[in-house]
Protein backbone atom coordinates (compact mmCIF):
# COMPACT_ATOMS: atom_id res chain seq x y z
CA UNK A 1 0.00 0.00 0.00
CA UNK A 2 2.37 2.36 0.85
CA UNK A 3 4.58 1.78 -2.71
CA UNK A 4 1.02 2.92 -4.07
CA UNK A 5 1.29 6.24 -1.82
CA UNK A 6 4.72 6.87 -2.98
CA UNK A 7 3.81 6.05 -6.71
CA UNK A 8 1.27 8.78 -6.60
CA UNK A 9 3.47 11.24 -5.26
CA UNK A 10 5.67 10.85 -7.90
CA UNK A 11 3.45 11.23 -10.69
CA UNK A 12 1.67 14.26 -9.09
CA UNK A 13 4.84 16.10 -8.05
CA UNK A 14 6.77 14.89 -11.49
CA UNK A 15 3.91 14.89 -14.03
CA UNK A 16 2.22 17.75 -13.04
CA UNK A 17 1.99 20.32 -16.03
CA UNK A 18 0.54 23.74 -15.55
CA UNK A 19 -3.03 24.50 -16.75
CA UNK A 20 -4.54 27.14 -15.67
CA UNK A 21 -8.52 27.31 -14.81
CA UNK A 22 -8.82 31.08 -15.63
CA UNK A 23 -7.00 34.04 -17.63
CA UNK A 24 -7.40 37.62 -17.69
CA UNK A 25 -9.57 39.67 -20.32
CA UNK A 26 -8.71 43.16 -20.32
CA UNK A 27 -11.63 43.83 -22.69
CA UNK A 28 -14.44 41.16 -22.15
CA UNK A 29 -13.08 39.41 -25.48
CA UNK A 30 -12.77 35.90 -25.62
CA UNK A 31 -8.56 34.80 -24.79
CA UNK A 32 -6.42 32.54 -27.09
CA UNK A 33 -5.50 29.01 -25.19
CA UNK A 34 -3.56 26.93 -26.39
CA UNK A 35 -3.74 22.85 -26.38
CA UNK A 36 -4.15 21.41 -22.70
CA UNK A 37 -3.18 24.81 -21.48
CA UNK A 38 -6.88 25.73 -19.89
CA UNK A 39 -9.13 23.61 -18.56
CA UNK A 40 -13.28 23.37 -18.07
CA UNK A 41 -14.09 24.93 -14.87
CA UNK A 42 -17.29 22.06 -14.79
CA UNK A 43 -16.02 18.73 -15.59
CA UNK A 44 -11.91 19.77 -15.55
CA UNK A 45 -11.06 18.59 -18.88
CA UNK A 46 -8.62 19.89 -20.63
CA UNK A 47 -9.42 21.88 -23.81
CA UNK A 48 -7.72 20.56 -26.98
CA UNK A 49 -9.20 23.32 -29.44
CA UNK A 50 -11.40 25.94 -29.69
CA UNK A 51 -13.88 23.47 -31.49
CA UNK A 52 -16.78 22.93 -29.28
CA UNK A 53 -15.97 25.52 -26.31
CA UNK A 54 -17.14 28.56 -24.59
CA UNK A 55 -16.14 31.15 -22.53
CA UNK A 56 -17.29 33.11 -19.53
CA UNK A 57 -16.07 36.62 -18.69
CA UNK A 58 -16.36 38.25 -15.09
CA UNK A 59 -16.90 41.35 -14.28
CA UNK A 60 -13.81 41.46 -13.43
CA UNK A 61 -12.21 39.79 -16.27
CA UNK A 62 -11.68 36.62 -15.18
CA UNK A 63 -12.44 33.85 -18.04
CA UNK A 64 -13.45 30.64 -17.16
CA UNK A 65 -13.32 27.71 -20.33
CA UNK A 66 -15.49 25.62 -20.98
CA UNK A 67 -14.76 22.46 -23.13
CA UNK A 68 -18.21 21.63 -24.12
CA UNK A 69 -21.53 24.20 -24.58
CA UNK A 70 -23.09 22.03 -22.61
CA UNK A 71 -20.84 22.32 -19.69
CA UNK A 72 -21.49 26.15 -20.28
CA UNK A 73 -25.00 25.58 -19.64
CA UNK A 74 -25.21 23.74 -16.60
CA UNK A 75 -22.30 26.01 -15.15
CA UNK A 76 -24.41 29.49 -15.80
CA UNK A 77 -27.75 28.68 -14.39
CA UNK A 78 -25.86 28.24 -11.09
CA UNK A 79 -24.62 31.35 -10.87
CA UNK A 80 -26.12 34.31 -8.71
CA UNK A 81 -24.79 36.74 -11.10
CA UNK A 82 -25.38 35.22 -14.28
CA UNK A 83 -26.53 38.73 -16.25
CA UNK A 84 -23.34 40.31 -15.14
CA UNK A 85 -21.13 37.46 -16.82
CA UNK A 86 -20.02 37.73 -20.48
CA UNK A 87 -20.82 34.40 -22.30
CA UNK A 88 -19.01 33.36 -25.44
CA UNK A 89 -19.38 30.12 -27.77
CA UNK A 90 -17.54 28.91 -30.64
CA UNK A 91 -19.77 28.27 -33.58
CA UNK A 92 -19.53 25.02 -35.15
CA UNK A 93 -20.60 26.87 -38.59
CA UNK A 94 -18.66 30.19 -38.84
CA UNK A 95 -15.78 29.01 -36.65
CA UNK A 96 -15.16 31.87 -34.38
CA UNK A 97 -16.54 32.96 -31.15
CA UNK A 98 -19.87 34.80 -30.78
CA UNK A 99 -21.66 35.94 -27.86
CA UNK A 100 -23.65 32.69 -26.35
CA UNK A 101 -26.87 34.37 -25.58
CA UNK A 102 -26.52 35.00 -29.81
CA UNK A 103 -26.05 31.47 -30.70
CA UNK A 104 -28.61 28.96 -31.83
CA UNK A 105 -28.15 25.77 -30.00
CA UNK A 106 -28.61 22.14 -31.87
CA UNK A 107 -28.73 18.67 -30.56
CA UNK A 108 -27.09 15.79 -32.56
CA UNK A 109 -23.72 16.57 -32.59
CA UNK A 110 -20.51 14.85 -31.15
CA UNK A 111 -19.01 17.19 -28.35
CA UNK A 112 -16.26 16.52 -25.94
CA UNK A 113 -18.45 15.71 -22.76
CA UNK A 114 -21.28 14.06 -25.10
CA UNK A 115 -24.17 16.55 -24.43
CA UNK A 116 -24.70 17.15 -28.17
CA UNK A 117 -25.12 20.86 -28.59
CA UNK A 118 -23.72 22.41 -31.45
CA UNK A 119 -23.62 26.33 -31.31
CA UNK A 120 -24.53 27.87 -34.28
CA UNK A 121 -24.47 31.37 -35.44
CA UNK A 122 -26.35 31.24 -38.69
CA UNK A 123 -30.03 29.85 -37.66
CA UNK A 124 -30.99 26.33 -38.75
CA UNK A 125 -33.44 23.82 -38.50
CA UNK A 126 -33.99 22.32 -34.86
CA UNK A 127 -32.07 24.99 -32.91
CA UNK A 128 -32.90 26.28 -30.30
CA UNK A 129 -31.94 30.12 -28.70
CA UNK A 130 -29.89 30.58 -25.80
CA UNK A 131 -32.57 30.08 -22.65
CA UNK A 132 -34.28 27.00 -24.03
CA UNK A 133 -30.38 25.50 -25.09
CA UNK A 134 -29.73 26.41 -20.93
CA UNK A 135 -33.48 24.65 -20.07
CA UNK A 136 -32.70 21.77 -21.87
CA UNK A 137 -29.37 21.42 -20.34
CA UNK A 138 -30.56 21.54 -16.76
CA UNK A 139 -33.41 18.89 -17.39
CA UNK A 140 -31.13 16.02 -18.84
CA UNK A 141 -32.63 16.68 -22.41
CA UNK A 142 -29.31 15.80 -24.23
CA UNK A 143 -27.31 13.18 -25.30
CA UNK A 144 -26.35 11.79 -22.46
CA UNK A 145 -29.52 10.76 -22.26
CA UNK A 146 -30.58 7.30 -23.48
CA UNK A 147 -34.05 8.26 -25.07
CA UNK A 148 -33.08 11.33 -26.41
CA UNK A 149 -29.94 9.92 -27.95
CA UNK A 150 -32.21 7.41 -29.49
CA UNK A 151 -34.76 9.75 -30.90
CA UNK A 152 -31.82 11.98 -32.32
CA UNK A 153 -29.85 9.31 -33.94
CA UNK A 154 -33.23 7.96 -35.39
CA UNK A 155 -33.62 10.89 -37.34
CA UNK A 156 -30.43 11.58 -38.81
Amino acid sequence: MRGVVVLLLALLIGGCEKIEVYKKSADGRPVEFGPREVQCVKCTMQLESKEHSAQAIMPNGRVYFFDDPGCMALWIKDQKDAKRIKLWVYTDDTHRYIEAKKACYRLGVQTPMNYGFGAYEKRRDGCVGFDRFVAMMARGENMTNPAIKKRILERQ
